[in-house]
C-alpha cells in the first residue's frame, strides 16, 4: 500500500522541482502571488493581534498568537502563493542545478517587494477603516506597542531572531510537504511555526503587517492621543527605524536560517551522492 506521507529524504528531492517551477513562473504571475501571500500573514497578524489584545498575561497573549498565526501559512501553502521566507528554501534547487542563483536571486526580489505590498495594503486597511477601534482603542494601542518594541530591536538581535524563526518556518514548509492530504499539510504547517511565535522569534514578512499597522495607527490623531494618555513614547517608531533596525537584519537573519536549514536537510539526506 503507497505511503500517505513522504520521507525526509523524498521531501527534500520533491523541493528541488518546487523551486525550479518557482524560478520559471513569469515575474507577473510571481508578483500577484507574493501580493497574495503577503496578505495572508497580514491577515494572520491581524486576527493575533485582535485575539490577544487584551490577554493580562504576556504568556497568555503568545500563547493565542501561537495557536492562530501558522494558519497564515498553511493557507499560503494551500494556495500556492509565493513567501519570501518559505522561497529561501530554493537554495535546495539551486544546489540540486534545478535553478540558478539568478533565478532564485529574481524570485526573492519579486516576491519581497509583493510581499511587502500585500502586508502593507491589509496594514493601512485595518489602521484606517477602524478596525483597531476595538476595546475603545486598546487594539491600536496594543499594535502600536508592539510596533514600537520591533523598531527597538538591536542589528544583532534582530538578526538572530530572524534566523531561529525561518529554520521554523522553513522546516513547516517541508513539514506540510510530507502530507498528501489537506488536514496533514495544515498540522505540518502548523507545529514549527506555533513554536516561532511562542518564542518571540522574528519573521520578516510578519513584520510587513505589525509595524507599518503601528506607523499607520500613529498617524490617526484619536489613536495618537490614545498613546499619550496611557504614556506611550512612539519616537522610536518611524520608518527608518523600521527599515534600518527591524527589517534590514530580520530579513538577513530569515535569509540564513532559511537558506542554512536547506543546505543542512539536503546535505544530511543525499550523503549517499557524497560517498567517504
Amino acid at each position: 500500500m503507497e505511503s500517505s506521507i513522504l520521507s525526509p529524504a523524498q521531501v527534500v528531492d520533491a523541493y528541488g522541482d518546487v523551486g525550479e517551477k518557482k524560478c520559471s513562473k513569469s515575474a507577473f504571475s510571481v508578483l500577484l502571488l507574493a501580493i497574495l501571500a503577503g496578505s495572508l500573514i497580514a491577515f494572520a497578524g491581524a486576527a493575533t493581534n485582535t485575539a490577544a489584545h487584551s490577554a493580562a498575561a504576556v504568556g497568555a497573549s503568545r500563547l493565542i498568537c501561537g495557536l492562530l498565526f501558522p494558519f497564515g501559512l498553511a493557507i499560503v501553502i494551500l494556495m500556492g502563493a509565493e513567501l519570501f521566507t518559505g522561497n529561501c528554501l530554493i537554495a535546495i534547487s539551486v544546489l540540486e542545478k534545478k535553478a540558478t542563483l539568478a533565478g532564485m536571486l529574481n524570485n526573492w526580489i519579486l516576491v519581497y517587494l509583493g510581499n511587502f505590498i500585500g502586508a502593507s495594503l491589509v496594514a493601512a486597511a485595518c489602521a484606517y477603516s477602524g478596525q483597531f477601534n476595538q476595546s475603545s482603542g486598546s487594539l491600536a494601542l496594543f499594535t502600536m506597542k508592539m510596533a514600537a518594541g520591533k523598531c527597538a530591536l538591536t542589528f544583532p538581535n534582530g538578526l538572530i531572531l530572524g534566523i531561529a524563526c525561518n529554520v521554523l518556518v522553513c522546516l513547516g514548509v517541508l513539514c506540510a510537504m510530507t502530507a498528501k492530504d489537506t488536514t496533514g499539510k495544515v498540522l505540518g504547517a502548523f507545529l514549527p511555526v506555533a513554536l516561532f511565535v511562542l518564542c518571540g522569534f522574528e519573521h520578516s514578512v510578519a513584520n510587513m503587517y505589525y509595524v507599518p499597522a503601528g506607523l499607520f495607527a500613529k498617524t490617526i490623531p484619536a489613536y495618537a492621543e490614545l498613546a499619550a494618555q496611557a504614556g506611550l513614547d512612539l519616537s522610536g517608531l518611524t520608518w527608518s527605524n523600521f527599515l534600518i533596525r527591524n527589517l534590514v537584519p530580520v530579513t538577513l537573519g530569515n535569509i540564513i536560517g532559511g537558506v542554512g536549514i536547506g543546505m543542512l536537510l539536503w546535505r544530511g539526506h543525499t550523503s549517499a551522492r557524497f560517498p567517504g
